[in-house]
């Protein structure tokens, strides 16, 4: 094992980023000490670095951030995204272009280095991470182990060995890993300045959302709009789901091969379907409808991750800006009679959403909650909202 400095100088590199194609990129530790093996994703957002750590969806994978100052507003508990924080359920490592430098935010309760030790997640800096994102872009993204050790040393033989042996993101289920450990409700409204959260107290409608790793805004998203939400675990059965009474189902985000999330996904979705339930599936959920419906899912060669992604709705002829976080795709071509295309991705035209014609069923692969538009895709919300209230007989929501 040896030490490694940079070679600007004397300071000591404690961190190493190893590719399975034998790359290896060294740089400065900070968060959390130890080894992770993981896919390489870039994620191209200016903002919201704490709420991408969180997102379940990252589950297996190391973030390259491409804007460069990361860490300089802080963090706190208001902007977390995952339901379980002690399972680890976001990113297992970061790459961040610059230092972490002291916040500087009227918002921040704490510094970005010891949140990351808190979480347990390892991460890099001082790297080119322009240089990484032209690399995965051209080869795809790759596996890699990302290592930090206080005093830099590694044995990068081994650390070749762990990232080249990973079988990847193929055929993994990590849903079963971040999804909740029992059944909650959630009342939580969404945050508004200066005020926080608030909570709903007279909900008009009841929605069960099945949590293959949801986020948190989007229940909050579905509470301010009048929905007392239950959230289930990833394998309630449908029967466990219809006793609860829901007047529409969510199919959530979350991480991992959702063909492999499917063993047990689908089957319990085509028994919904079977129903007149209104179903609205986002990210992992949208790829969990379209399998139950008979369609195909394929991986990408880097992914979409990043909130200035534009994307079409062939339903209202408009286009939004978009925050996307998956590495898998619905492939269109697969799609079967009776299930129309609604949004496509207008920067490689892949599939961004989908509708059961004649039904209350839609989803869509982006995360309209994420607001980078900033709500051009809200409107899907009050979608699924307007679908339940049909069915119930009550007045609708307005449009926006």
């Amino acid at each position: 094992m040896t030490a490694s400095t940079s070679p600007w100088g004397t300071e000591l590199l404690t961190a190493a980023l190893v590719l399975a194609d034998g790359t290896v990129i060294r740089g400065k530790g900070l968060g959390a000490t130890g080894s992770a093996v993981a896919e390489v994703c870039f994620n191209t957002a200016l903002t919201g670095y704490e709420e991408i750590l969180t997102d379940p969806s990252y589950a297996g994978q190391i973030v390259t951030f491409t804007f460069p100052h990361i860490g300089n507003v802080g963090v706190n508990d208001e902007d977390i995204e995952d339901l379980n924080p002690a399972a680890r359920s976001g990113a297992v490592g970061a790459v961040f272009k610059a230092d972490v430098t002291n916040p500087s935010n009227y918002r921040a309760a704490g510094d970005l280095d010891r949140w990351l030790k808190r979480r347990g997640i390892i991460a890099i800096s001082g790297i080119d991470t322009r240089a990484l994102t032209a690399l995965i872009r051209e080869k795809g993204a790759p596996n890699a182990v990302i290592a930090h050790s206080a005093d830099g040393r590694f044995d990068i033989d081994d650390l070749k060995r762990q990232a080249k042996s990973w079988p990847g993101l193929i055929g993994l289920d990590l849903a079963k890993e971040v999804t909740s450990g029992q059944s909650s409700v959630w009342t939580e409204m969404p945050w508004a300045w200066n005020e926080g959260y608030s909570s709903l107290t007279e909900p008009r409608f009841h929605v069960v959302a099945i949590d293959y790793g949801v986020k948190r805004n989007i229940l909050r998203l579905i509470s301010g709009l009048g929905g007392k939400v239950t959230v289930v675990p990833a394998q309630t059965s449908a029967e466990d789901i219809l006793a609860l009474k829901p007047d529409g189902v969510f199919l959530s985000n979350g991480p991992g091969d959702p063909a492999a999330t499917g063993a047990y996904a689908v089957p319990v979705i085509k028994d919904l379907l079977k129903t007149d339930i209104p179903i609205f599936g986002i990210c992992l959920g949208h790829q969990m409808l379209a399998l139950a419906l008979g369609a195909s899912t394929v991986k990408m060669h880097q992914g979409h991750h990043g909130a200035n992604h534009p994307v079409k709705d062939h339903t209202t002829g408009k286009v939004e800006i978009v925050s996307m976080n998956h590495g898998f795709a619905v492939d269109a071509a697969t799609l079967p009679a009776g299930v129309q295309e609604t949004h496509i991705s207008l920067f490689d035209g892949t599939n961004c959403g989908l509708t059961l014609s004649g039904r209350p069923v839609f989803s869509v692969q982006h995360h309209p909650e994420a607001s980078p538009g900033p709500q051009d895709s809200h409107y899907l919300f009050r979608r699924f909202v307007n679908l339940i209230l049909e069915r119930k007989g009550e007045p609708a929501l307005a449009e926006r």
